[in-house]
């Protein structure tokens, strides 16, 4: 990891923008762009060239364009960015094509990582053990753009792909099949992020849950990403910086 100090451009300058800023200044990078609409992509996006990466933390309808323009300008690119996951092989091709380099993460937090290994560990010690029951819970501030949150997809991926009868996940609401794992949303005013993975069965319920105090875990995940990144080419998740299985 480079302790270059960095000129960073922020795609997004919503309340993680602003937290990352704080943060990135207080680690003596500079903010050398901020764009957060398309008016300032026309006058300022020439300047992403003269930046050393590019954090970009949007909307999911925004994020893919975004990711190309940083590509097409020779930076790399962390996107904390969810609810476009549809479109990530193509973006991860282009990557490749392109021979430039994305850090993606659905959780920059590394307390969030951890939470993901301890999530995949327990789904294989409970994988043949049908009595067990499992499902999720995530709550999260009223401003967050998608539901269920991108942190509780990746936790469903991780144990659908450890349970044979689970094909899928689904919104905890509406009934479903024996194969759809459920998914409860909140979205609850000053509520920065909760995830609960919870295993019933007829004779006990193991739970593990992760809480997040405020942003500032997940700010600082994405800015250890982009000094990671430097010098890097291809595509790499926080499992490849805290070296997880």
């Amino acid at each position: 990891m480079t302790n270059h100090q960095l000129k960073i451009a922020l795609i997004g300058y919503g309340k993680m923008g602003r937290t990352i800023e704080q943060l990135a200044l207080q680690k003596n990078h500079s903010i050398k762009l901020i764009i957060d609409n398309q008016l300032q992509w026309d006058s300022h996006g020439k300047d992403l060239a003269d930046c050393d990466v590019a954090i970009e933390f949007t909307s999911p309808e925004a994020a893919p364009a975004n990711i190309r323009r940083c590509f097409e300008a020779g930076i790399p690119v962390v996107t904390g960015t969810t609810g476009w996951l549809h479109e990530l092989p193509t973006i991860e091709k282009l990557c490749l094509k392109m021979d430039q380099s994305l850090f993606y993460a659905s959780n920059f937090s590394i307390g969030v990582n951890i939470f993901f290994a301890l999530n995949n560990y327990l789904a294989v010690l409970l994988k043949n053990l049908d009595g067990y029951k499992p499902r999720i819970i995530e709550t999260h501030h009223t401003a967050k753009l998608d539901a269920p949150s991108g942190t509780a997809i990746s936790l469903a991926a991780d144990i659908i792909k450890h349970r044979q009868n689970l094909k899928m996940w689904g919104d905890a609401d509406q009934d479903h099949a024996e194969e759809v794992l459920p998914i409860k949303s909140y979205r609850i005013e000053n509520i920065t992020g909760t995830h609960v993975v919870t295993y019933d069965s007829a004779i006990d319920t193991i739970e593990v849950k992760h809480e997040a105090h405020n942003r500032s875990g997940f700010a600082e995940g994405a800015i250890i990403a982009a000094q990671w990144l430097i010098d890097k080419k291809g595509i790499y998740t926080m499992k490849d910086l805290m070296k997880l299985a």
